[in-house]
């Protein structure tokens, strides 16, 4: 097998090494050691990398032929989202103790630490995608444009978080930005690393953005914070906008298994569709689990 298509054949063990590659080649004499540190911890261990695993099967359906690229577009999604969760932690914002079952990153190394970590993670996300184009330079400024659509204003994550301090919010705008904008990225990050056009990825990363929201505005109700590894009950504590709460914990399932069966139905027919099909499935599951659903009434909109 060739190493492309062995590194293809392993997508959760080729996040890995690109993560664990791209930190440690910062982990050097002259750096801040405490802030090397504290970066690693909001990186590893990780989460389900939901999103770089994305990346990697759209790339894949479009016939990649640049896996370092690839690799570099799908963990840049990665360590955005990993700088999010670390400012998200903070005391101006959840003041979260825990995060993925062990102590946050300002729990661990304190408020001015957690800041500044999650700043250099923002940066290296931009330096990790453009070093990594040598080979398609001419990918290089879209896949840069896609990541900071994903960021900033007026509809990236950073957006997302500053709804949280309007008087007003709209529940769609504020999923979309908050979350969605880094599916829709991680979409569109696979089709512009493998050279494709990425307009027929969009609706299948923004279903999916709104599905992830609306999940976790479920789990944030009903999840075990053991298991969920932070706490629940962030949004009533903190009046955030939530699916749950607006459409009540059936509405809000059935709204999340409509926007996964659009998201299926939005993957474009190509050798990778039943893989992208499998990914969505087995996340619905994961996220939602069928014993929440009052009479088992999920599922059927994905069979």
């Amino acid at each position: 097998m060739d190493p492309s298509a062995q590194s293809s054949a392993h997508p959760t063990a080729r996040i890995e090494r690109a993560l664990e590659s791209a930190l440690a080649a910062h982990e050097i004499p002259g750096a801040p050691p405490r802030l090397a540190a504290a970066v690693r911890h909001a990186v590893f261990p990780g989460g389900a990398r939901i999103r770089p695993h994305l990346c990697l099967a759209v790339a894949r359906a479009c016939a990649e032929d640049d896996t370092a690229l690839t690799d570099a577009a799908a963990i840049s999604l990665e360590l955005m989202h990993c700088a999010s969760l670390v400012h998200d932690d903070l005391p101006c914002f959840d003041d979260a103790a825990t995060r993925r079952g062990r102590p946050s990153v300002q729990a661990a190394f304190g408020e001015p630490l957690a800041v500044l970590a999650g700043d250099a993670l923002i940066v290296l996300a931009f330096q990790v995608l453009a070093q990594a184009a040598q080979h398609h330079p001419e990918r290089l400024a879209p896949l840069l444009l896609n990541l900071s659509r994903s960021t900033g204003l007026p509809t990236g994550i950073v957006a997302g978080q500053a709804w949280e301090c309007e008087p007003r919010v709209n529940l769609s705008d504020y999923q979309r930005a908050k979350t969605g904008s880094l599916f829709t990225a991680a979409t569109i990050a696979g089709a512009l690393a493998a050279g494709a056009n990425p307009q027929a990825w969009l609706a299948l990363g923004d279903r999916l953005g709104e599905a992830y929201q609306i999940a976790d505005d479920i789990r944030d109700v009903m999840a075990d914070p053991d298991l969920l590894g932070k706490p629940v009950g962030q949004d009533a504590s903190h009046n955030r906008p939530s699916a749950a709460h607006q459409l009540g914990l059936t509405g809000a399932i059935e709204h999340f298994d409509g926007l996964l069966a659009q998201a299926m139905q939005a993957i474009p027919e190509c050798p990778g569709a039943p893989a992208l099909r499998a990914l969505v499935r087995m996340e619905s599951e994961r996220l939602v689990p069928r014993e929440w659903c009052p009479g088992n009434m999920r599922r059927t909109a994905l069979a």
